[in-house]
């Protein structure tokens, strides 16, 4: 199943940097393992925005749900997720 996802990411300004840091490093890492097994099936920048779409290609629901609460940012994001269905026009 492919899910559209959006993400916000909200910084937690009280966090010190370098703690920041680190879990943003964690991030890419997790983000970067995800996309390589095919679960992350792309991810786009939102411009002028700490965001991002991204197609995730899942067994369904529950996996999506798992792999987002997997994020290290899980906490300070805030997540739209749209059931993707195939277009009858789509070639």
């Amino acid at each position: 199943m492919r899910f559209l996802v959006h993400m916000v990411v909200n910084v937690p300004h009280a966090m010190p940097k370098a703690e920041w840091d680190a879990l943003v490093a964690t991030e890419k890492a997790y983000a970067q393992e995800l996309q390589r097994s095919g679960h992350w099936a792309e991810l786009w920048r939102v411009v002028g925005q700490y965001a991002n779409y991204s197609i995730f290609d899942v067994s369904g629901n529950d996996e999506l749900h798992d792999l987002l609460a997997k994020l290290p940012l899980f906490a300070h994001m805030t997540i739209t997720v749209t059931p993707l269905a195939e277009h009858p026009s789509s070639i």
